[in-house]
């Protein structure tokens, strides 16, 4: 097998007429070091990652996808695929090789008498929000409202609503998709239905995906939304009353949790809300929740659907550096709660936070191979995130942050592959599929035989084909 190249060293063996060619080929942008935009480009929501892509595409449309993946495999580039580069670990950019920018596909096309949306994979939710909700309409689609709903979808996609109406890939009805062969397909449950299958939670790893198109239900435009805050003082006696709360409030009410700390500087445990039956029901169902303990705010009230799906964006601001580690917490015990509390209280940064979603109701009805997403049991997505400021802060952050995670993984199983950093390996990939582990590897044998989509959580095909590990990824 013959080394693999860049466009990184001395034009990477290419000469120019090669890249003019590529760039007349696309109706997008070709950015290369130096140039105007390419920083700009390669920046993403994780602060940690820097790396230089040799060439980056910002793609206009599905044609331009298609000429990236063939010229990627004629140059033999390494290829980074970014929608809207939220990833923890950073997939989305590549160090020297081709990263296919997709941000620039923003198409949404909302049909509110079949109440669906089709969208390109350059949509943040809040985008898709602002379309599906002039109608009155939504699906499920996560907490931080500039996520890209690429990866969201393609890794399962938790949100709001389901509880309701499922994870957002039991929203999903079809995709169009660029294979590494450069062909394109539609995929859904009677086209390709193996495809649609892995796309299903199988991450980027069979193809580019170049519109989704989602099942969208009535909600709003007025939900009951926010938060009551307790001081951290109280977070164990908070927590055990959540584990209860959260796990028996009706499957129209979101419950996430979280210990961090206010913009005003308290430490602090939040209980969300977000309630998408009529308002007064929703009062009712509040009760338990407004009559516990001895909070500091209670910020809950009518607020519109797309005020709620922004209510985290503040604690998760684009560009800052951040560590992240995640698991499913089938039991919330009380030596676990007593673990977390001990470490949240030593925590050094004022900008870390731990996360609680509770997974119950419809996406418990799914059975756990339907999709190649596999978590379909009553449970907790618990994860917490390191965040700073200062550089020199990083190193007292990452331990932390192992450490409080060697002290609670133990209470935790399996991983979500949206929630996996740049250190987890393919020990936490196969965690993250469980028993569906084999039937992807031999999916990604049939649509991707030399691994060519493999900046992900990588599903490597059966024959074990590797690549020269000459590019740093």
């Amino acid at each position: 097998m013959r080394e693999q190249t860049t466009l990184a060293d001395a034009s990477f063996g290419m000469n120019g007429t090669v890249v003019d060619e590529f760039k007349a080929a696309l109706r997008g942008q070709l950015l290369q070091p130096g140039g105007e935009g390419y920083d700009q480009a390669r920046a993403v929501w994780n602060g940690m990652i820097d790396k230089r892509p040799a060439l980056i595409a910002r793609c206009a449309g599905a044609a331009d996808v298609i000429q990236c993946v063939n010229f990627a495999r004629t140059q033999d580039l390494v290829v980074s695929v970014r929608g809207g580069g939220h990833s923890f670990a950073g997939r989305s950019v590549c160090e020297g090789g081709l990263m296919i920018d997709l941000s620039p596909m923003k198409g949404i096309r909302v049909d509110p008498i079949r109440r669906t949306a089709r969208a390109q994979p350059g949509v943040l939710l809040r985008e898709l929000d602002h379309e599906t909700q002039a109608f009155g309409l939504a699906t499920t689609a996560g907490h931080v409202s500039d996520t890209g709903i690429a990866g969201l979808t393609l890794g399962g996609g938790q949100g709001w609503l389901m509880g309701r109406h499922g994870l957002t890939i039991d929203n999903l009805l079809s995709v169009d998709i660029v294979l590494a062969d450069g062909r394109f397909l539609t995929a859904s449950e009677n086209e390709n239905a193996d495809l649609f299958w892995g796309v299903r939670g199988g991450g980027g790893n069979f193809g580019i995906v170049t519109s989704f198109k989602y099942r969208l239900h009535p909600v709003g435009p007025t939900v009951l939304g926010g938060m009551i805050l307790y001081p951290l003082d109280q977070a164990k006696e908070v927590l055990r009353f959540y584990r209860e709360f959260s796990m028996n409030t009706p499957e129209e009410m979101g419950v996430p949790a979280a210990l961090l700390t206010t913009p005003d500087g308290i430490p602090a445990i939040a209980i969300l809300v977000g309630w998408m039956g009529p308002l007064a029901e929703g009062e009712a169902h509040l009760k338990p929740l407004r009559q516990f303990g001895a909070p500091l705010a209670d910020l809950i009230g009518p607020i519109p659907y797309c005020r709620l799906q922004m209510f985290l964006d503040a604690a998760v601001p684009a560009g800052m550096p951040r560590y992240l580690k995640m698991g499913y917490l089938p039991h919330m015990e009380d030596e676990f709660i007593e673990v977390l509390c001990n470490y949240m209280a030593r925590c050094p940064s004022p900008y870390s936070a731990i996360l609680f979603n509770v997974m119950k109701g419809a996406v418990t009805r799914v059975a756990s191979d339907a999709t190649a997403f596999p978590h379909r049991h009553p449970q907790w997505h618990y994860d917490f995130v390191a965040q700073w400021v200062d550089p020199a802060q990083q190193e007292v952050n990452i331990e932390w942050a192992r450490a409080l995670w060697q002290a609670t993984q133990p209470f935790t199983q399996g991983a979500g592959i949206n929630f996996l950093g740049a250190d987890d390996g393919a020990d936490r990939v196969r965690m993250a599929y469980g028993e569906n582990y084999a039937r992807l590897v031999a999916l990604k044998q049939k649509y991707d035989p030399t691994n060519f989509f493999r900046l992900n959580a990588n599903v490597a095909p059966a024959n074990q084909f590797q690549h020269s590990p000459s590019v740093v990824e």
